[in-house]
């Protein structure tokens, strides 16, 4: 877990986490940002967020063959995105390569599964565990992960990301592999 000092952004950030926060509310926090803020300050933010489903309208779209990425905001301390899933879908498994985050589910079953890596041994099973609307998750440096919605769920699965600093290139694994690989995450794509 990282070591966090409180500073005076944190303090008004934590006002602005106290109560509900809508998706406007939710952007302006992260928005107004001048340094990456600590994991659990996105925490905070995710627990405290009551974003309804009206609001997430503008960012929800589905594609076959993989989920689709929908970037709410970015600077460059803090992003969030917007992750449509449905049943079967999942990441590669990965680390967030100098980046930590939080993720909250909005709709849907999420299954998390953690993975540790030894450079000799390669990459090993952890633990698995499922998410229900509402939960919150997230990952810190150097966790290891893949999320998805599992293939028997028969909904779709619609969750909130908030990563700080922002996504760039990750890392990605293979069960019993000792090869790391580069994955660059899309959402460049537009709604048709």
């Amino acid at each position: 877990m990282s070591t966090h000092v409180e500073t005076e952004q944190d303090l008004q950030s934590k006002k602005l986490g106290s109560d509900d926060l809508s998706l406007p509310d939710l952007v302006k926090a992260l928005e107004s940002q001048t340094s990456v803020p600590a994991l659990e300050q996105i925490y905070a933010w995710l627990e405290s967020a009551n974003i309804s489903s009206e609001e997430l309208q503008p960012y929800i779209g589905f594609k076959d063959g993989n989920y689709w990425r929908h970037r709410v905001c970015r600077n460059e301390f803090v992003e969030m995105l917007v992750l449509c899933w449905r049943p079967g879908h999942r990441t590669p498994i990965h680390d967030h390569n100098g980046s930590h985050g939080g993720v909250k589910v909005h709709e849907g079953p999420l299954w998390e599964t953690t993975f540790t890596y030894d450079e000799e041994q390669g990459l090993e099973y952890q633990s698995a565990r499922e998410y229900a609307p509402g939960a919150v998750t997230g990952s810190d440096i150097p966790d290891i992960h893949q999320l998805g919605n599992p293939d028997v769920s028969e909904r779709d699965l619609i969750t909130i990301h908030v990563y700080a600093p922002p996504l760039g290139v990750l890392h990605t694994y293979k069960p019993g592999s000792t090869q790391i690989d580069l994955y660059t995450p899309d959402d460049t794509e537009k709604f048709l």
